[in-house]
């Protein structure tokens, strides 16, 4: 039986309090909780409004600009554009499966480097494949999504004109007639 999800109460002096440990916890923790895999889920204690979203990206915000950023400039100016567009859903579903299959893909390494080398610290090596890997992915996933987002564009451009074509068929019988 799954443990029920973690309790984080957030309170309008802005400190969390963990309903588990009955105690005052910061952002560093919730951060931990994170890292160990915890269900947890944070709420207004106000309100009860979910606030966990709010709390992971404050932790992002907090990882981006305290040490070396994960998300250039650019990367996140993009995410910016999404927002209201057509796509904004399938940006958001495509990056959740990439995640989902780079952490799998990793999982498997790690699982592989210890049926190789023991159950030793491989991180050193697992470093060095994934430089290896990246500096070989990096070009072939921007030619990918060079080429999805020209395919997307595409047909998103082939669904306006065909529902303008329909729309125009739809109303040619309700063209203007001078009144008499």
């Amino acid at each position: 039986m799954s443990e029920p999800v973690r309790l984080i109460k957030k309170y309008p002096n802005r400190r969390l309090y963990d309903t588990k440990t009955s105690a005052y916890i910061t952002l560093g923790d919730v951060k931990d909780l994170v890292l160990k895999f915890e269900v947890f889920m944070v709420v207004d204690a106000k309100t009860g409004d979910d606030l966990t979203r709010s709390i992971l990206l404050q932790i992002i915000l907090e990882e981006e600009t305290g040490g070396v950023p994960m998300f250039s400039s650019e990367l996140l100016s993009g995410f910016i554009r999404f927002y209201g567009s057509t796509m904004q859903g399938m940006l958001g579903k495509y990056l959740e499966n990439n995640m989902k299959t780079f952490v799998d893909f990793q999982q498997k390494l790690q699982d592989q480097s210890r049926t190789i080398y023991g159950a030793a610290d491989n991180t050193h090596l697992q470093t060095d494949f994934w430089n290896q890997f990246l500096n070989f992915q990096q070009p072939a996933m921007q030619s990918m999504m060079t080429a999805y987002m020209d395919q997307s564009k595409k047909m998103f451009q082939s669904m306006q004109d065909q529902l303008q074509s329909q729309t125009r068929n739809m109303f040619t019988g309700f063209q203007d007639k001078p009144e008499k």
